[in-house]
């Protein structure tokens, strides 16, 4: 299958809400537009919906399908787009794939390990090839052992990669770079492995990066357009650029993502600084070190 149009620069985008109780705040449509006019305008390739920055666990059913529906609109034809649809159950999952599916315009879908519950190796693969041949969409496999309490070893990623030909890439957070060399040397050579951060863009980039799903590019979104296209072209000014940025990308992580990203596009009067709990604002001290230091960033 030919994957190299899937290179490139993925945004895993926030959700905007409306001031409130932190409970059931309204979602702010207005700066969702806002949003993603922005990623349209610097020409980000893909955008992820509903991910972990999204801070999808805190919403409903009917918010996800709206969101999906919101943003599609604005994107058709303008950028690709990945929903993800995991849960830690297999069944929820696949209630998604068919809410989904009745969509247009969706890419891929992003699934990853079911969390807490810690299924062996031999569930891993059942949960991931039933959802992924209940679908004709693209399946984006996520590994974050740190997230969800259980690693998807190299040998079942690639028995699930055998088993189901919409299965054509990982984004391998396993924080583990033997595992992530072992991953590259074990799959067919058109299959996908994205860097999990922006910081190790570069990094990887050097060696067998295909893609990055950022959340720095909710931010800069210009620039990291920028950024990534000199990653992949291994230029000189690559090295330069992940210089200047190592230290918002750092920074962008001081406390739990996606805190520190919304309160930069906050300070930039882009959204307002709001979450859903258990998601909150950040803490004064960590507030006050971060935009410190972001604050000389742009657009």
């Amino acid at each position: 299958m030919e994957t190299s149009t899937y290179r490139g620069l993925w945004t895993a985008l926030v959700t905007p809400f409306k001031k409130g109780n932190g409970i059931d705040n309204d979602i702010d449509y207005k700066a969702l537009e806002a949003l993603l006019d922005m990623q349209v305008k610097w020409w980000v390739t893909w955008i992820l919906l509903l991910g972990t920055t999204a801070e999808n666990p805190t919403l409903t059913s009917k918010e996800s399908k709206k969101i999906v529906k919101f943003a599609i609109k604005k994107l058709k034809w303008k950028c690709k787009v990945m929903v993800n649809i995991w849960t830690y159950s297999t069944l929820k999952s696949l209630e998604n794939v068919k809410k989904f599916d009745k969509i247009k315009w969706i890419d891929a879908y992003l699934v990853v390990n079911p969390y807490y519950n810690k299924p062996t190796q031999t569930g891993l693969y059942e949960h991931f090839t039933t959802i992924a041949n209940k679908t004709e969409r693209l399946v984006v496999l996520y590994n974050i052992k740190g997230r969800t309490g259980v690693n998807l070893e190299t040998e079942t990623l690639v028995k699930i990669a055998e088993k189901c030909s919409n299965v054509i890439w990982v984004k391998e957070a396993s924080w583990d770079l033997k595992q992530m060399e072992k991953v590259i040397k074990s799959t067919k050579e058109d299959f996908l492995v994205l860097s999990w951060d922006d910081w190790l863009t570069y990094d990887l980039s050097q060696i067998w990066w295909d893609w990055v799903i950022s959340v720095a590019s909710n931010c800069i979104p210009k620039k990291m357009t920028k950024f990534v296209k000199e990653c992949l072209e291994k230029t000189e000014k690559a090295k330069e650029l992940k210089k200047y940025y190592e230290e918002f990308f750092s920074k962008l992580f001081i406390q739990t993502n996606p805190l520190p990203a919304k309160t930069f596009l906050a300070e930039k009067w882009i959204i307002k600084e709001a979450f859903r709990l258990p998601m909150c604002k950040m803490d004064k001290t960590e507030k006050d070190k971060f935009l410190g230091v972001v604050g000389k960033y742009e657009f």
